[in-house]
């Protein structure tokens, strides 16, 4: 899953980047309100964590421009302490949902998660495919009911796998959606998580699709 963050305090950004990316994220930041809306116009993310008072264009301006664009992403805004009238503001000009600062940092990751759901059109917080199990909010893997220990890197390979069951995944899109773009590790990290993840569920679990990638298959 794929966040882009929108503040231009640079330690608070880069605080909640380096948490995101503990739970799977990718996160990509921006420090004022022109360059959050060029990436999110030229990116595509699974949800945007936009500061209203930002250099620029302030979060309302940019949130509102993104939905004249037709930019549907999940926008979680972050408004000020008991600011009523911001609240009531970013969710006029666009917000899907809003966080007053300061904010608890497990609610963030649980309102960011419950938004991408809800954009994916899920209800629930539960991937099922077959015997296996993922529950999203926990970060928790049951195989036939047991719960199995998977690093937060396998979780995030495991989730975009059951997200897209029954396809073909390539490992381009792996890479696109579980590394950060700026990756420049080995070439054959998708292979080393994928014999991971196999390890751990049984060597049945992801089938290869020669020349294509991989699909994970519903036992």
């Amino acid at each position: 899953m794929r966040v882009l963050v929108v503040d231009d305090e640079v330690r608070l950004a880069t605080a909640v980047q380096r948490g995101l990316q503990a739970e799977g994220f990718i996160v990509d930041l921006a420090h004022t309100g022109t360059d959050g809306l060029w990436a999110a116009v030229e990116h595509k993310y699974d949800a945007i964590v936009l500061d209203i008072m930002l250099p620029g264009l302030n979060g309302y301006r940019v949130c509102a421009e993104l939905r004249s664009r037709g930019v549907e992403t999940p926008i979680l805004m972050l408004t000020a302490k008991d600011g009523e009238f911001d609240e009531a503001e970013a969710l006029d000009t666009g917000a899907d949902d809003f966080l007053s600062k300061p904010f608890s940092y497990v609610v963030l990751v649980a309102r960011l998660r419950a938004l991408i759901r809800r954009a994916r059109g899920r209800a629930t917080s539960d991937l099922v495919v077959g015997s296996l199990t993922l529950q999203l909010s926990a970060r928790r893997c049951l195989l036939n009911g047991e719960e199995i220990s998977l690093t937060a890197r396998e979780f995030a390979v495991l989730e975009y796998l059951a997200d897209h069951a029954g396809d073909v995944v390539a490992k381009r899109d792996i890479l696109d959606n579980v590394w950060d773009e700026d990756f420049d590790g080995p070439d054959n990290v998708i292979e080393v998580h994928v014999h991971a993840l196999r390890r751990k569920l049984g060597a049945d679990a992801i089938e290869t699709v020669r020349g294509a990638g991989y699909r994970l298959v519903d036992r």
